[in-house]
């Protein structure tokens, strides 16, 4: 189902208010203090609004707070608040101001329940890679990994795919030594705390991999450099590549911690492109893909490099197959169903025997959804259809309210029957998900 990019919670909280006959909504037209309100369009006299809640939007510091009227002069058209507000109401702050009987935050929790309800119809959908986004750790088949753990965010997958094929340069195999000559202080040919070689033991394709091992030595800013045939990688947007680490301490690595870089001068002495490599299991070899910052200017790229920008202790990386990618060429096919599984404890994909002769060393993609986020602050939007949050929270009030005290609850029944039969119109417009697999 897609994400209803619509109303905000102090909207659908308003929408909600406006079914039950229950809020006013306006704006400060004068001056007033810490526990006033002025307001020139109110009516009615003096006392006429005590009891009532007030939500109030304080524009300049962009906060949202609650209160409750405990005075109101007609004469200045002033409401009188208690507890105070933070900071004093100026004009045009805006308000609500909602009968006693429905709290504001009991109607934004019926707005949650009623995301809640809709959790297992409704999903945000969620697509790994997410190929809008940077930079990103995808899954890929290797010919021989069956267990891949579910990256966060996915409470169910609908289906998996795998890159057939995509438009690519290879920048830099790492088949030989980043030994770039030349007159940087820092580069693995002159630096003595980084040692620069091939490794034909460890790696991820082809032939072998470049291996960096840093001494305690080794300082933020040390780079490793290559020269490479000039390409005009322009026409591309993303960098894609293998990368492994192994510390001494065992410890996991931070985003940005080794970053990628690309030039068109030896060396990379001023990078066209410096781009974080993602946080790092240790001892885990991880498929990366970065968006370029600045295709149009790669129009010459002559060294690649390797950054080291954070104090890592004694460690050692390899790298392997750096490539540059035309997002938009890729290919896609299917995975069948038969073919994976969910191990819900592990929460771990399981992938069968015959999947590698049909994937075989391809980036995969999840295609799948998260349980919809609730409403935590006014400026969130909702993820499911928002006509459906409106009806059902406006359900749930009246009914909450029918056996209160100075209220009719035989109307006040009847409309929490007609909103709840809105609400499960609603519902069913709601996509009907096939074959979905839950995660959790």
């Amino acid at each position: 189902m897609a994400i209803v990019q619509g109303r905000t919670r102090a909207q659908l909280r308003q929408s909600v208010g406006y079914n039950l006959g229950a809020v006013y909504v306006s704006s400060a037209s004068g001056t007033g203090s810490t526990t006033t309100i002025v307001d020139n369009t109110l009516t009615g006299g003096d006392d006429n609004y005590i009891g009532k809640w007030v939500v109030f939007n304080d524009v300049s510091a962009s906060t949202v707070e609650v209160s409750r009227v405990s005075d109101y002069t007609a004469s200045s058209t002033t409401l009188t608040v208690s507890p105070a507000f933070a900071n004093a109401s100026v004009a045009n702050d805006t308000y609500e101001l909602w009968d006693d009987i429905y709290q504001p935050a009991r109607v934004e929790d019926l707005m949650n329940q009623s995301i809640l309800d809709a959790t297992g119809h409704a999903y945000d959908p969620v697509e790994i890679p997410n190929m809008s986004s940077s930079p990103h750790t995808g899954l890929h088949s290797d010919g021989k990994t069956q267990r891949f753990d579910i990256p966060s965010g996915l409470s169910m997958i609908q289906n998996i795919y795998y890159r057939t094929s995509v438009d690519f340069t290879r920048l830099h195999a790492c088949n030989a030594v980043f030994d770039e000559s030349g007159t940087s202080t820092s580069s693995a040919s002159t630096n003595a705390n980084i040692e620069a070689s091939v490794d034909t033991k460890i790696k991820k394709q082809g032939t072998a991999s470049n291996k960096f091992v840093y001494a305690v030595g080794a300082s933020a800013g040390d780079v490793s450099t290559d020269k490479i045939t000039s390409k005009d990688i322009s026409e591309y947007d993303y960098l894609e590549g293998w990368i492994k680490i192994t510390r001494s301490s065992e410890a996991a690595t931070s985003a940005g911690n080794l970053k990628i870089l690309l030039d068109d001068t030896a060396n990379c002495a001023s990078p066209l492109e410096t781009l974080d490599v993602p946080a790092l299991t240790d001892d885990t070899w991880t498929f990366f893909r970065v968006k370029l910052a600045n295709p149009e200017s790669d129009t010459a790229i002559i060294s690649v490099g390797l950054e080291y920008t954070a104090d890592l202790g004694a460690c050692t990386v390899w790298l392997d197959d750096i490539s540059v990618v035309k997002n938009d060429s890729a290919q896609w096919v299917k995975t069948p169903r038969n073919l994976w599984k969910i191990d819900k404890q592990e929460k771990d994909i399981i992938f069968d025997n015959y999947f590698h002769g049909t994937a075989r060393y391809n980036l995969l993609k999840i295609v799948g959804g998260d349980k919809p986020a609730l409403l935590t602050a006014d400026t969130d939007t909702s993820e499911i259809d928002e006509q459906y949050i409106i009806a059902r929270a406006t359900a749930l009030a009246f009914a909450s309210a029918s056996g209160g005290p100075n209220t009719d609850p035989d109307n006040k029944n009847n409309m929490a029957g007609f909103w709840m039969g809105m609400s499960q119109q609603a519902k069913r417009q709601i996509p009907i998900l096939t074959d979905v697999r839950l995660v959790e």
